[in-house]
Protein backbone atom coordinates (compact mmCIF):
# COMPACT_ATOMS: atom_id res chain seq x y z
CA UNK A 1 0.00 0.00 0.00
CA UNK A 2 1.07 3.79 -1.14
CA UNK A 3 2.27 5.21 2.37
CA UNK A 4 2.56 9.24 2.53
CA UNK A 5 3.17 11.52 5.35
CA UNK A 6 1.84 14.64 5.75
CA UNK A 7 2.05 15.42 9.41
CA UNK A 8 5.45 17.37 9.26
CA UNK A 9 4.46 19.69 12.47
CA UNK A 10 4.02 17.17 14.22
CA UNK A 11 7.46 15.49 13.17
CA UNK A 12 10.02 14.96 10.88
CA UNK A 13 12.11 12.57 9.45
CA UNK A 14 15.79 13.31 10.50
CA UNK A 15 17.80 14.20 7.51
CA UNK A 16 20.32 10.98 6.88
CA UNK A 17 23.38 13.86 6.30
CA UNK A 18 22.33 14.53 10.30
CA UNK A 19 22.25 11.28 11.48
CA UNK A 20 25.91 10.93 9.76
CA UNK A 21 26.88 14.12 11.72
CA UNK A 22 25.59 12.72 14.59
CA UNK A 23 27.12 8.91 14.94
CA UNK A 24 30.74 9.78 15.95
CA UNK A 25 29.55 11.63 18.96
CA UNK A 26 27.97 8.07 20.19
CA UNK A 27 31.04 6.09 19.89
CA UNK A 28 34.08 7.42 18.69
CA UNK A 29 34.01 11.58 19.87
CA UNK A 30 32.09 10.75 23.37
CA UNK A 31 33.98 12.82 25.22
CA UNK A 32 32.45 15.49 27.78
CA UNK A 33 32.95 19.27 26.82
CA UNK A 34 33.33 20.19 30.48
CA UNK A 35 36.43 17.78 30.93
CA UNK A 36 40.00 18.88 30.09
CA UNK A 37 41.57 16.56 28.18
CA UNK A 38 41.67 15.97 24.40
CA UNK A 39 38.82 13.82 24.49
CA UNK A 40 37.01 16.46 25.90
CA UNK A 41 38.51 19.23 23.42
CA UNK A 42 36.92 17.40 19.90
CA UNK A 43 33.64 17.48 22.00
CA UNK A 44 33.98 20.78 22.44
CA UNK A 45 34.30 21.67 18.90
CA UNK A 46 31.39 19.89 18.38
CA UNK A 47 29.28 22.17 20.14
CA UNK A 48 30.78 25.07 19.26
CA UNK A 49 30.06 24.74 15.87
CA UNK A 50 26.28 23.41 16.29
CA UNK A 51 26.14 26.87 18.21
CA UNK A 52 27.65 28.80 15.83
CA UNK A 53 25.49 27.06 12.55
CA UNK A 54 22.18 27.89 14.89
CA UNK A 55 23.24 30.88 15.16
CA UNK A 56 23.46 31.45 11.60
CA UNK A 57 20.41 30.15 10.36
CA UNK A 58 18.57 33.03 12.45
CA UNK A 59 21.26 35.57 11.92
CA UNK A 60 21.55 35.96 15.69
CA UNK A 61 24.28 38.62 16.52
CA UNK A 62 27.47 38.06 18.06
CA UNK A 63 27.00 39.31 21.39
CA UNK A 64 23.72 37.33 21.77
CA UNK A 65 23.88 33.67 23.45
CA UNK A 66 22.24 30.65 21.56
CA UNK A 67 21.74 28.05 24.77
CA UNK A 68 20.83 24.43 24.21
CA UNK A 69 17.32 23.00 25.62
CA UNK A 70 15.33 19.65 25.11
CA UNK A 71 13.08 21.47 22.63
CA UNK A 72 10.32 24.13 22.23
CA UNK A 73 8.54 23.21 25.21
CA UNK A 74 11.30 23.95 27.59
CA UNK A 75 12.29 26.96 25.55
CA UNK A 76 8.75 28.47 25.20
CA UNK A 77 8.81 27.63 29.59
CA UNK A 78 12.20 29.22 30.27
CA UNK A 79 11.74 32.28 28.28
CA UNK A 80 8.59 33.04 29.99
CA UNK A 81 9.51 32.39 33.18
CA UNK A 82 13.09 33.40 33.20
CA UNK A 83 12.03 37.10 32.10
CA UNK A 84 8.83 36.67 34.72
CA UNK A 85 11.57 35.52 37.65
CA UNK A 86 14.36 37.67 36.58
CA UNK A 87 12.41 41.26 36.10
CA UNK A 88 9.32 40.87 38.85
CA UNK A 89 10.18 44.10 40.68
CA UNK A 90 10.11 45.92 37.69
CA UNK A 91 6.45 44.74 36.81
CA UNK A 92 3.75 41.66 36.53
CA UNK A 93 2.38 42.06 33.08
CA UNK A 94 2.87 39.51 30.64
CA UNK A 95 0.90 39.55 27.42
CA UNK A 96 0.83 36.92 24.73
CA UNK A 97 -2.05 35.94 22.04
CA UNK A 98 -5.08 33.58 22.22
CA UNK A 99 -3.45 31.00 19.28
CA UNK A 100 -0.28 30.25 21.22
CA UNK A 101 0.83 26.63 21.71
CA UNK A 102 -0.10 24.94 25.12
CA UNK A 103 3.69 25.50 26.27
CA UNK A 104 3.14 29.31 26.20
CA UNK A 105 0.11 29.60 27.19
CA UNK A 106 -0.11 26.88 29.99
CA UNK A 107 3.05 28.74 31.77
CA UNK A 108 1.22 31.82 31.52
CA UNK A 109 -1.72 30.51 33.51
CA UNK A 110 0.86 28.94 35.42
CA UNK A 111 2.37 32.46 36.44
CA UNK A 112 -1.33 34.17 37.01
CA UNK A 113 -1.35 31.78 39.68
CA UNK A 114 1.89 33.31 40.76
CA UNK A 115 0.43 37.02 41.35
CA UNK A 116 1.11 37.84 37.57
CA UNK A 117 -1.01 39.04 35.41
CA UNK A 118 -1.29 37.99 31.54
CA UNK A 119 -3.57 39.27 28.74
CA UNK A 120 -4.48 37.38 26.07
CA UNK A 121 -4.82 38.93 22.53
CA UNK A 122 -6.97 38.59 19.83
CA UNK A 123 -6.69 37.55 16.35
CA UNK A 124 -8.79 37.86 13.28
CA UNK A 125 -10.47 35.36 11.31
CA UNK A 126 -7.07 34.71 9.60
CA UNK A 127 -5.26 33.94 12.89
CA UNK A 128 -3.27 37.56 12.97
CA UNK A 129 -2.81 39.44 16.37
CA UNK A 130 -4.48 42.95 16.50
CA UNK A 131 -2.06 45.28 16.94
CA UNK A 132 -4.36 47.89 17.98
CA UNK A 133 -5.16 45.31 21.23
CA UNK A 134 -1.12 45.13 21.60
CA UNK A 135 -0.57 49.16 21.78
CA UNK A 136 -3.50 49.70 24.33
CA UNK A 137 -2.37 46.64 26.34
CA UNK A 138 0.79 47.79 26.91
CA UNK A 139 1.48 49.35 30.64
CA UNK A 140 4.87 50.14 32.86
CA UNK A 141 4.18 46.95 34.37
CA UNK A 142 4.55 44.94 30.64
CA UNK A 143 7.81 43.51 31.02
CA UNK A 144 7.11 40.58 28.55
CA UNK A 145 4.87 40.15 24.93
CA UNK A 146 5.20 37.03 23.69
CA UNK A 147 4.02 35.84 19.89
CA UNK A 148 4.69 33.12 17.76
CA UNK A 149 6.23 33.55 14.25
CA UNK A 150 3.72 31.62 12.78
CA UNK A 151 1.05 29.39 13.94
CA UNK A 152 1.57 25.46 12.98
CA UNK A 153 -2.24 24.54 12.89
CA UNK A 154 -3.14 27.18 10.77
CA UNK A 155 -0.14 28.36 8.82
CA UNK A 156 -0.44 32.24 9.21
CA UNK A 157 2.50 34.42 9.84
CA UNK A 158 2.60 37.24 12.01
CA UNK A 159 3.72 41.05 11.44
CA UNK A 160 7.10 40.04 13.76
CA UNK A 161 8.87 43.51 12.84
CA UNK A 162 5.50 45.52 13.63
CA UNK A 163 5.03 44.27 17.02
CA UNK A 164 8.87 44.25 17.75
CA UNK A 165 8.53 47.97 17.49
CA UNK A 166 5.57 48.25 19.33
CA UNK A 167 6.65 45.99 22.32
CA UNK A 168 10.39 48.06 22.58
CA UNK A 169 8.80 51.37 22.46
CA UNK A 170 7.40 50.55 25.47
CA UNK A 171 10.59 49.24 27.06
CA UNK A 172 9.22 45.16 27.39
CA UNK A 173 10.58 42.15 26.14
CA UNK A 174 9.97 40.11 22.84
CA UNK A 175 9.64 36.54 22.92
CA UNK A 176 9.09 34.49 19.53
CA UNK A 177 7.87 31.07 19.63
CA UNK A 178 9.61 30.05 15.95
CA UNK A 179 8.57 26.06 16.00
CA UNK A 180 6.55 26.06 12.86
CA UNK A 181 8.79 28.90 10.92
CA UNK A 182 12.10 27.61 11.50
CA UNK A 183 13.21 26.53 8.26
CA UNK A 184 10.49 27.63 6.06
CA UNK A 185 11.06 31.03 6.44
CA UNK A 186 13.92 33.35 6.93
CA UNK A 187 14.19 34.73 10.68
CA UNK A 188 16.57 37.58 11.21
CA UNK A 189 16.54 38.17 15.14
CA UNK A 190 18.15 41.66 14.18
CA UNK A 191 16.20 43.04 12.00
CA UNK A 192 13.31 41.83 13.39
CA UNK A 193 14.49 43.10 17.22
CA UNK A 194 13.56 39.53 18.73
CA UNK A 195 14.68 39.62 22.08
CA UNK A 196 14.62 35.99 22.72
CA UNK A 197 13.23 33.33 19.69
CA UNK A 198 12.57 29.62 20.49
CA UNK A 199 13.96 26.92 18.21
CA UNK A 200 13.49 23.28 17.69
CA UNK A 201 15.28 20.71 16.43
CA UNK A 202 12.68 18.35 15.39
CA UNK A 203 10.99 21.24 12.96
CA UNK A 204 14.28 21.49 10.52
CA UNK A 205 14.65 17.48 9.96
CA UNK A 206 17.03 17.27 13.17
CA UNK A 207 16.47 15.08 16.29
CA UNK A 208 13.86 14.85 18.76
CA UNK A 209 14.46 15.90 21.96
CA UNK A 210 16.13 18.89 21.37
CA UNK A 211 16.04 22.50 21.02
CA UNK A 212 17.66 26.35 21.66
CA UNK A 213 16.50 29.71 23.01
CA UNK A 214 18.58 32.76 21.10
CA UNK A 215 19.16 35.60 23.91
CA UNK A 216 19.62 38.82 23.05
CA UNK A 217 22.70 40.68 24.45
CA UNK A 218 21.16 42.58 27.78
CA UNK A 219 17.85 40.71 27.83
CA UNK A 220 17.55 39.86 31.06
CA UNK A 221 16.82 35.90 32.18
CA UNK A 222 16.95 33.63 34.90
CA UNK A 223 18.98 30.49 34.70
CA UNK A 224 16.63 27.61 34.02
CA UNK A 225 18.57 24.92 35.50
CA UNK A 226 21.12 25.40 38.17
CA UNK A 227 24.03 23.13 38.29
CA UNK A 228 27.77 22.62 37.05
CA UNK A 229 27.30 25.87 35.08
CA UNK A 230 26.91 24.26 31.41
CA UNK A 231 25.46 26.52 28.60
CA UNK A 232 26.74 29.72 30.18
CA UNK A 233 25.67 29.00 33.59
CA UNK A 234 22.24 29.22 32.31
CA UNK A 235 20.81 25.55 31.65
CA UNK A 236 23.43 23.26 33.60
CA UNK A 237 23.77 19.27 33.28
CA UNK A 238 26.05 17.30 30.67
CA UNK A 239 24.93 18.40 27.36
CA UNK A 240 22.90 16.13 24.77
CA UNK A 241 25.91 16.08 22.53
CA UNK A 242 25.04 14.28 19.47
CA UNK A 243 21.43 15.71 19.52
CA UNK A 244 23.12 19.28 19.76
CA UNK A 245 25.37 18.18 16.72
CA UNK A 246 22.65 17.06 14.84
CA UNK A 247 20.68 19.97 15.13
CA UNK A 248 23.79 21.89 14.26
CA UNK A 249 24.04 20.07 11.26
CA UNK A 250 20.40 20.12 9.97
CA UNK A 251 20.38 23.89 10.89
CA UNK A 252 23.11 24.16 8.56
CA UNK A 253 21.60 22.04 6.16
CA UNK A 254 18.16 24.51 6.49
CA UNK A 255 20.73 27.40 5.45
CA UNK A 256 21.70 26.27 2.72
CA UNK A 257 18.21 24.72 1.34
CA UNK A 258 14.97 26.62 2.56
CA UNK A 259 14.92 29.10 -0.63
CA UNK A 260 14.92 25.92 -2.91
CA UNK A 261 12.85 23.78 -1.11
CA UNK A 262 10.40 26.50 0.61
CA UNK A 263 9.49 27.46 -3.14
CA UNK A 264 9.09 24.34 -4.52
CA UNK A 265 6.64 23.44 -0.76
CA UNK A 266 4.61 26.59 -1.59
CA UNK A 267 3.98 25.76 -5.35
CA UNK A 268 3.02 22.15 -4.18
CA UNK A 269 0.76 24.05 -0.83
CA UNK A 270 -1.19 26.01 -3.50
CA UNK A 271 -2.48 23.25 -6.02
CA UNK A 272 -3.16 20.99 -2.70
CA UNK A 273 -5.37 23.78 -1.60
CA UNK A 274 -7.08 24.72 -4.68
CA UNK A 275 -8.08 21.44 -5.86
CA UNK A 276 -9.13 20.56 -2.45
CA UNK A 277 -11.29 23.44 -2.42
CA UNK A 278 -12.22 23.47 -6.29
CA UNK A 279 -13.06 19.13 -5.49
CA UNK A 280 -15.24 19.24 -2.22
CA UNK A 281 -18.32 21.38 -1.51
CA UNK A 282 -18.54 23.35 1.84
CA UNK A 283 -14.80 22.73 2.37
CA UNK A 284 -12.97 26.27 3.37
CA UNK A 285 -9.41 27.23 3.80
CA UNK A 286 -8.38 27.74 7.27
CA UNK A 287 -5.41 30.71 8.37
CA UNK A 288 -4.33 33.27 5.84
CA UNK A 289 -4.62 32.90 1.83
CA UNK A 290 -1.33 34.47 1.67
CA UNK A 291 0.38 35.30 4.71
CA UNK A 292 1.03 31.70 5.61
CA UNK A 293 3.82 28.83 5.50
CA UNK A 294 5.44 27.06 2.75
CA UNK A 295 3.93 23.41 3.77
CA UNK A 296 0.96 23.66 5.67
CA UNK A 297 -2.46 23.10 3.89
CA UNK A 298 -4.97 23.63 6.50
CA UNK A 299 -8.96 22.96 5.41
CA UNK A 300 -11.83 23.23 6.80
CA UNK A 301 -15.16 20.36 5.74
CA UNK A 302 -18.80 20.97 6.94
CA UNK A 303 -21.05 18.50 8.49
CA UNK A 304 -18.41 15.65 9.26
CA UNK A 305 -15.50 15.25 12.17
CA UNK A 306 -11.16 15.53 11.13
CA UNK A 307 -11.01 12.88 13.39
CA UNK A 308 -13.35 10.48 11.15
CA UNK A 309 -11.62 11.46 8.59
CA UNK A 310 -7.81 10.96 9.92
CA UNK A 311 -8.90 7.32 10.32
CA UNK A 312 -10.08 6.88 6.94
CA UNK A 313 -6.92 8.35 5.22
CA UNK A 314 -5.21 6.65 7.91
CA UNK A 315 -6.52 3.32 6.24
CA UNK A 316 -5.48 4.58 2.76
CA UNK A 317 -1.89 5.21 3.56
CA UNK A 318 -2.13 8.82 4.66
CA UNK A 319 -0.78 10.29 7.63
CA UNK A 320 -2.18 14.01 8.60
CA UNK A 321 -3.42 15.78 11.47
CA UNK A 322 -6.06 17.75 12.83
CA UNK A 323 -4.01 19.81 14.48
CA UNK A 324 -1.33 20.11 17.12
CA UNK A 325 0.05 16.93 18.10
CA UNK A 326 0.42 18.11 21.92
CA UNK A 327 -3.42 18.54 21.86
CA UNK A 328 -4.79 15.58 20.31
CA UNK A 329 -5.56 13.92 23.52
CA UNK A 330 -8.54 16.14 24.29
CA UNK A 331 -11.33 15.71 22.87
CA UNK A 332 -12.25 19.50 23.12
CA UNK A 333 -11.93 21.69 19.67
CA UNK A 334 -8.53 23.71 18.77
CA UNK A 335 -8.33 26.54 20.66
CA UNK A 336 -6.33 27.94 17.55
CA UNK A 337 -9.46 27.45 15.35
CA UNK A 338 -11.89 28.67 18.15
CA UNK A 339 -9.66 31.89 18.35
CA UNK A 340 -10.36 32.92 14.73
CA UNK A 341 -14.12 32.33 15.32
CA UNK A 342 -14.78 29.02 14.12
CA UNK A 343 -17.78 26.92 15.85
CA UNK A 344 -17.38 24.04 17.59
CA UNK A 345 -18.48 21.35 14.70
CA UNK A 346 -16.67 23.87 12.41
CA UNK A 347 -13.11 23.69 14.04
CA UNK A 348 -14.04 19.64 14.95
CA UNK A 349 -13.99 19.12 11.11
CA UNK A 350 -10.79 20.82 9.87
CA UNK A 351 -8.11 18.36 8.37
CA UNK A 352 -4.05 19.59 8.54
CA UNK A 353 -1.71 18.26 6.45
CA UNK A 354 1.66 19.97 6.27
CA UNK A 355 4.15 18.93 3.67
CA UNK A 356 7.61 17.90 3.93
CA UNK A 357 10.74 16.96 1.85
CA UNK A 358 9.55 14.14 0.27
CA UNK A 359 6.27 15.06 -0.39
CA UNK A 360 5.66 15.74 -4.62
CA UNK A 361 3.00 16.18 -6.88
CA UNK A 362 2.26 12.95 -7.31
CA UNK A 363 1.36 12.69 -3.39
CA UNK A 364 -1.02 15.61 -3.65
CA UNK A 365 -2.59 14.07 -6.40
CA UNK A 366 -3.30 11.11 -4.63
CA UNK A 367 -4.79 12.53 -1.59
CA UNK A 368 -6.71 14.80 -4.12
CA UNK A 369 -8.30 11.62 -5.92
CA UNK A 370 -9.13 10.11 -2.10
CA UNK A 371 -10.54 12.48 -0.08
CA UNK A 372 -13.77 13.38 -1.79
CA UNK A 373 -14.88 9.62 -1.56
CA UNK A 374 -14.12 9.50 1.98
CA UNK A 375 -15.89 12.99 2.57
CA UNK A 376 -18.88 12.12 0.40
CA UNK A 377 -19.03 8.76 2.18
CA UNK A 378 -18.82 10.24 5.75
CA UNK A 379 -21.35 13.30 5.54
CA UNK A 380 -23.69 10.57 3.91
CA UNK A 381 -23.77 9.33 7.30
CA UNK A 382 -23.42 12.71 9.63
CA UNK A 383 -26.67 13.86 11.07
CA UNK A 384 -25.41 17.40 10.30
CA UNK A 385 -25.38 17.26 6.84
CA UNK A 386 -28.25 18.83 5.03
CA UNK A 387 -31.16 16.76 3.20
CA UNK A 388 -30.46 18.26 -0.18
CA UNK A 389 -26.54 17.94 0.17
CA UNK A 390 -27.04 14.02 1.50
CA UNK A 391 -29.40 12.72 -1.48
CA UNK A 392 -26.62 14.65 -3.36
CA UNK A 393 -23.68 12.52 -1.93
Amino acid sequence: MKMIFMDHTSGMPVDSNVVEAMIPYFNTLYGNPSSLHSFALEAKKGLKKARENVANLVNADKNGKIIFTSGATESNNWAIRGIAVRNKERGKHIITTSIEHMSVINVCKYLMQQGFKVTFLPVDKYGIVDLGALERKLTEETILVSVMYANGEIGTIEPIHEISKIVHARNSYLHVDATAAIGQISIDVQKEGIDLLTISSNDIYGPKGVGALYIRKGTRLAPFVLGGGQEQGLRSGTENLPGIVGMGKAAELAKTEMKTESKRLSKLRDQFINKLLQSIRYSFLNGHPKKRLPNNVAIRFNFIEGESMLLNLNIAGVAASSGSACTAKTLEPSHVLRAIGLKHEEAHGSLLFTLGKQNTEEDVNYVVKLLPDIVKRLRAMSPLTPRELRESV
